[in-house]
Parts: structure tokens; sequence; C-alpha cells
């Protein structure tokens, strides 16, 4: 055996990654090995979920009996003669597309469905009068017919009915058969009629298209006979209207004196001048005060013996009289002041504030500024005079427009009267006169009434069934079937939820996945003699070899099970203190995910290498690994803990991998197990245990039901987290990251475990051929 210490831990370097671009054809790619791995890992479900629909399309098809398909064409055509249109009393609007919609609605609707049945006594047939169609009738037929030599009654008859519902139900089953569509975009409808029997089917879209035909007609008569008795009346009453409204027309007249000149009142002339005047007076009005409040607002700012040592003024004269007001004398006055301010603010630099020349511009400022203020106070009185004037003005047209409108208002009411009067008997006469003139027509019309649709081609029975279509069924079926199992494949796939390659861990959980670990469903026989696989009774402990598969390292060290757990070592030697021995701890978010397995396996392979190796079993409530290895054990970590024991007492040792072993008792039931973990004696064995081995190894609990993995975070320099394959949900597994903060800090990477390496390959598509044996074969490796 090679007997080396453990080499030096090798810094992590940071790989060169080269970006590359994503193309559309990677994009395709990637959709299609999407597809692919999905096809592959629910295919099963796609199988199944096809084979139902091909069932359920192959008993649609013996189900349902043959039915055939008879089609009538009619036409409707808005041409005329000439007479006729001359004397149509309602003229004919051109067809548009809703109105050959609303044509379509009435050659499907009952009233024609029922105009059919009585013309064929429909009521008589058993295909109407039985106890339906569709379907449900087929397949109650069919297994009737299968029972009837049994002579059992599957199905009572129904009770009687009246005449008028028997023939609203056959109505109703002659509406579920029949199709009424328009051939493109010309005037043609197109009746079809699907029945059992070819010459019933034509027979009823040709009743169907003579029924829709008399129904119209039918329909213009009556429509035309009631416009002719609407209009009798309507004419009787608009001639004694009209006459009325004439004679108080006139009656008017002669009571109120109105004679319009030109139609127009002067009155109503004068209101709507004054009424422009007035806007033009409020106008200067509102503009003479805005000049003058500005004025104001203006001179209550300024303050003419405002003067400050050094040149300044009172802004308030500088920058806005000139430019509000555009006064030629203010502004000429302003460019003096700031020339003599810049002057007096110079001549301060240079020879001091007291000196003469200095106090005559400082004089000569306020002087100029003193006529600023009088030319201001000028302004505003010459802006008050103008307020006053327009406001007096504004005033003036008010008056006047207030008593013109009265007076127009008085005068208008007679002539507004008027018109009403005579706007209502010319309105009442043109009425009488137009509909006497239509009654005329209506009456011509009632003599000759003409349908506008045709038969343009009558319905044939047909020669061949129109369905059901066994090749476009089956087809139908096979299609849906896959497609709904892809649907349900996809839907399954997306809900899972578990861990499946190692890009998907890395990217969920952060942190490199270190090995897939295979799935070994027995373990391998052992290539040693039996003699060294049992347990030596007087002598020195050893540990019990069975038939564990943690012993797949020592006993098949050429297989992918131990090739991945040199994966895990060679990790932790890279991330490992350098020039110190190692605790690298394994721990899973939930039982059973094969952690004690992998620390074990763990420890096995490192013992191989020759360095010394001690493995812990620190789940204390639950000590699978001591079950396993130290079967019957009475005495382990507590006994050590609490100074009952050393550690040469306890311990076991393998022969073969040079393994110790710490276990754990399970005597008795342990309550403060996280309190022992985090206890100083604890601390202070693992730091004599440091100084004895090059690598120690603990098998933590499970992060999710206990908190024993937060109480030892002080014991160990790095960890593992054990993911079963295909089993542990990726929520479990960040809920405990996120509420162990220090597992997650120190986490060396994830382990897969109890992968199938078999399916593997249909979740992660682009490495499928990673996982092929045949690259491992060369290389002596077995499954």
């Amino acid at each position: 055996m090679l007997q080396s210490q453990r080499s030096s831990p090798v810094p992590d370097m940071p790989v060169p990654v080269t970006e590359v671009p994503v193309t559309e054809d990677a994009g395709l790619a990637n959709t299609a090995s999407f597809a692919i791995g999905l096809v592959r890992r629910q295919y099963l479900i796609i199988v199944l979920a096809t084979l139902v629909a091909a069932s359920i399309g192959a008993t649609y098809l013996w189900a349902t009996p043959a039915t055939y398909a008879a089609k009538a064409q009619i036409i409707i055509d808005r041409g005329k003669s000439a007479f006729l249109q001359q004397q149509a009393f309602f003229s004919d609007t051109p067809m548009d597309a809703a109105q050959i919609e609303s044509q379509i609605q009435i050659l499907a609707s009952e009233r024609i469905a029922v105009l059919a049945v009585k013309s064929l006594h429909l009521t008589e047939d058993l295909e109407f009068v039985g106890t339906g169609g569709g379907l449900v009738h087929s397949i109650k037929q069919r297994i009737g017919q299968s029972l009837s030599s049994l002579r059992l009654d599957v199905f009572k008859p129904q009770p009687a009915r009246t005449d008028s519902d028997l023939v609203s139900q056959v109505a109703a089953g002659l509406l579920s058969n029949l199709q009424v569509s328009r051939l493109g975009m010309s005037f043609i409808i197109e009746v079809n009629y699907r029945s059992h029997s070819p010459e019933r089917a034509a027979q009823i879209a040709n009743a169907i298209a003579e029924a829709y035909i008399v129904d119209q007609m039918n329909a213009k008569y009556e429509m035309q006979r009631r416009s002719s008795d609407w209009l009798k009346n309507r004419v009787n009453e608009l001639r004694q209207q009209a006459t009325a409204s004439e004679d108080a027309v006139n009656a008017y007249k002669t009571e109120n004196n109105i004679v319009a000149a030109g139609g127009t009142l002067i009155k109503e002339q004068e209101v709507a001048e004054l009424n422009r005047q007035l806007v033009i007076a409020r106008e200067k009005t509102s503009e003479s005060l805005a000049r003058l409040n500005r004025i104001e607002a203006a001179l209550a700012r300024a303050d003419p013996g405002a003067y400050v040592d050094g040149g300044r003024s009172d802004p308030s004269v500088d920058g806005t009289v000139s430019d509000v007001f555009n006064n030629p004398i203010v502004t000429k006055l302003r460019q003096q002041y700031l020339e003599l301010v810049n002057r007096e603010a110079e001549l301060s630099a240079r020879y001091g504030k007291d000196h003469a020349a200095v106090v005559n511009l400082r004089n000569q400022i306020r002087d100029i500024k003193n006529s600023i203020l009088n030319e201001l106070k000028r302004l505003a009185e010459s802006f008050k005079s103008d307020y006053l004037i327009s406001k007096q003005r504004q005033d003036a047209v008010e008056k006047d427009l207030a008593r013109s409108v009265i007076q127009s208002q008085e005068t208008s009411k007679a002539q507004a009267a008027l018109r009403e009067l005579q706007s209502g008997a010319q309105t009442t006469r043109s009425l009488y006169e137009l509909f006497l003139q239509r009654y005329m027509e209506s009456l011509q019309q009632q003599t000759y009434v003409t349908s506008e649709t045709r038969v343009v081609t009558p319905a044939t029975a047909p020669a061949q069934k129109s369905s059901p279509k066994a090749a476009v069924v089956l087809a139908l079926s096979l299609l849906g079937g896959r497609g709904s199992g892809v649907a349900l494949g996809f839907l399954r796939d997306t809900m899972e939820r578990v861990f499946r390659t190692a890009e998907q861990t890395e990217a969920v959980l952060g942190v490199p996945c270190v090995a897939l670990v295979p799935l070994v469903k027995k373990a391998p026989k052992s290539s040693q003699p039996p003699a060294t696989r049992t347990a030596v009774v007087n002598g020195p402990r050893t540990i019990c070899r069975d038939a564990s598969i943690f012993w797949t390292v020592a006993d098949s060290p050429l297989s992918s099970f131990a090739e991945a757990i040199r994966s895990v070592k060679l990790t932790a030697d890279l991330q490992g203190a350098n020039g110190s021995s190692t605790v690298i701890g394994l721990t899973s978010s939930v039982p059973s995910e094969g952690k004690s397995t992998i620390a074990a396996s763990l420890a096995l392979l490192i013992g191989q290498v020759g360095c010394r190796v001690i493995i812990v079993d620190c789940d204390l409530r639950n000590p699978t690994l001591t079950r396993a290895l130290t079967p019957g054990v009475t005495a382990g970590l507590v006994e050590v803990l609490f100074g009952d024991k050393s550690v040469e007492e306890v311990s076991w040792r393998c022969p073969l991998t040079n393994m110790t072993f710490l276990p754990a008792t399970d005597k008795s039931r342990l309550l403060h197990t996280s309190e022992i973990l985090g206890s100083p004696a604890m601390k202070k064995l693992f730091e004599q245990l440091r100084l004895r081995y090059d690598y120690i190894v603990v098998d933590l609990p499970p992060l999710a039901p206990v908190i024993d993995v937060r109480a030892a975070g002080h014991l160990v320099d790095l960890y593992f987290l054990v993911v079963e394959w295909g089993r542990t949900k990726i929520d479990v597994v960040q809920h405990a990251l996120t509420r162990t903060r220090l597992v997650h800090e120190n986490l060396a990477g994830a382990i897969l475990n109890k992968t199938n390496m078999d399916q593997i390959g249909r979740y992660d598509m682009h490495r499928r051929e990673y996982y092929d044996n045949k690259h491992y074969a060369r290389y002596g490796y077995t499954t």
C-alpha cells in the first residue's frame, strides 16, 4: 500500500473562460436537445397518451355510423326590371357581408326547419323521432344491438309527446345536422345537410331551400300589406294636421301684426353690434388696468433713498422698468445709471470710497434714480387716466347692451312663435304629400310579389359518405395523443423540482458539483480472502466487513463509484488547510440521501493511499454509520467526551485501509446533542485528533430535521453537501442552506449521490456522451 503524506493543497486559480456568442443555430440546437431529452425522459407518458388517444379514435369510428352530405345552392339576386324598380315602396340597399350573414341565420332558423319538417312529413321518419342521434345514441344503439340476443330491455321507451313538441324536436334534430355557409365573396349560399341516408339528405337540403324562398315571399307580401294599412291611416292623420297648422299660422299673424323685413329684426342687428363693442371695451380696460398695476408695483418697490456704499442701489429700479414698459426716457436714464454705477465701482476700487470723484458719482447716481422715479410717476398718472376712460366706455356699452337685449327679447317672442308655427305647418304639408304618394305606390306593389332568391343547383344524393373519415380520425387521434403526452411530460418535467445534473446543481446552489456518485444497487464481491473480512474475536477492535455499498472503494477501486469519491478527496485537498490536518464534514438536507455512505467511502479511500484518517460519527441521534460498521458497540464518542473512556479504548480500525472509526453509541436516546457537539470537550477532542491524523472525516446529521450541524460549525474546516439524485427537492435544499449560513459559507461543493448513470444522459443532452462507459473502459474502469 502506498504510504505518502497528503499533498499540499493547490490554491484555486482563475480559469480563463472564452465567451462563445450565442447564435441562432446554437439556440435551435439547444431547443432540439431539450426536446429530444424531454421525449427520452417522458417517453412512457407520451406512448401511453398516444395509445389512449388511438383507442378513443378507434372507439369513435366503431360507434359512429356513416353519414352522407348533400348540398343545394341558392343565390340572392337583387336585379329587378325597370317597372319593379319604379314601383318599389322600400328601396333595396346594396347587399353587404352583414346582410348575407343575416340571410344565412334565417336559413338556419327554427322557422325554416319547421316548414321543411311539415313539407317532408319528417315526424314519421324514425331517424328523427327515435331516441336521438350523435355519438352517444350510436354507442347505445351498438350496445343495444349486441345485447338484443339476450333480450335485455336496456333503454326504456319515451313517454308520448304532443304534435307541437314532436315538430319542435324533429326541427331541432334537423338543425343539428344542417350547415349553411357563403361561397367566397359571392351572393351564393350553400345549404349542406348530413344524414344517414343519401336520398334523405338530398330531399332535406332541397326542402330547406324551397322553404326559405316561400318564407321570403310570404314575409314580403305581409310587409307590403301592413305598410299599406299603416300608410292609409297616416295619410288621413297628416291631412288633418296640415289643415290645422296652416289655420293657426294665419290666426297668429293677424293677432300680433307681425311683418318681417328681410327676414331679420333690426333689434337683433343692434344687439350683435353692441356685443362686439363690449368685447373690445373689456379688452381695452383689462389692458389699461394691467399696465397701471405693473407700474404701481414698480413704484412701490423703488426707494430713492436706498443707496449703499460701494455703488449698489435698489435692484427694483435696475432691471424692471425699462424692460417692461419700454419707455425711451426711462431706458436712456437707466443706461446712464448703469454706466455711473460701473464707474463708481471702478473708482472706489482704485481710489477708495471716500474719494471726491467717487462721492460726486454717487450724487449723480442718486439724481438719475430720482429722475427715473419721477418719470415712472408720470407714466402711472397717464396709465390711470387711460384706465378710467376705458372703464367709463365699458360701463356705457354694457348699459346700452342690456337695454337693447330687453327690447329685442320682447320683440322676438312673437316672431319666434310665428316661425315655429310656420315650420310645423310646412313640415306637416310635406309629409302629407310624401305619404300620399307612397300609399298609392304601395297599392300597386301588392298586386305583384316576387322573390329575390332562387335555387342555382339543387341537391342530389351523394355517392360517398362524408364522415367519419377513418384516416383523418386516426391521424388526429395519434397527433392529439402525442401532443397531449408531450404536454403532460413537459408539465411533469417542469414540476419535478429535483436535482438531475451537475450544471443544474451548481446553478441552484452556487457551489461546484464535485462528484456524480453513481447508484450502486449491490456491493461487489470482495477480492480479499474471507479470513480478512471477519472481525477478530479476542484481538483488537476490528471493523466488521459486510455487504455495505461504501466497501466498493476498497473492493472495486477501478469503478466509477470509486472515481467519484476520488474527486471528492481531490476537492478537499485543494481547499484544505495548508500544513495541518483537514476536518471534512459531510451532511445532507434530509435523511436517507447517502451522506454516511459517502463519508465512509471517503475515509476508506483516504486510508488506502496511506494517509492517517479517522471517521467520527457525529450523528448522535441516529448513528447510522455506527450500526453499519460496528453493530452492537457499547462505548463511543459520548463516553470519550464524558471522560469515561479514551479514544484508543473506543475506536475501531480497518486493517486493510488503515482507517480508524470513532463510533457513537445507540444505547440510549440523547436529547441535547447540539450542546454536546458545541461543548469545549468536543473542541478539545478534535484538537487532539488533528495532531494524530491527517484527515478527520465527520459524519454529520442532516440540516433540516436538527440543528446539530450549526452547533458543530467550530469543528469543521470544510463541508460537502450530499444531494440525492432525482429525489431531493430543490426548495428543501435551498431552505436548509439558508438556515445554516456557516455551512453555506464553508461549503466546498455538492455531491450528487445515487445518480442513475443510465438516465442522466436524458437530462443532460449536451454531455450525454460524457457518461458513456466506453470512455472509462479504455482506462480499466468498470461500471
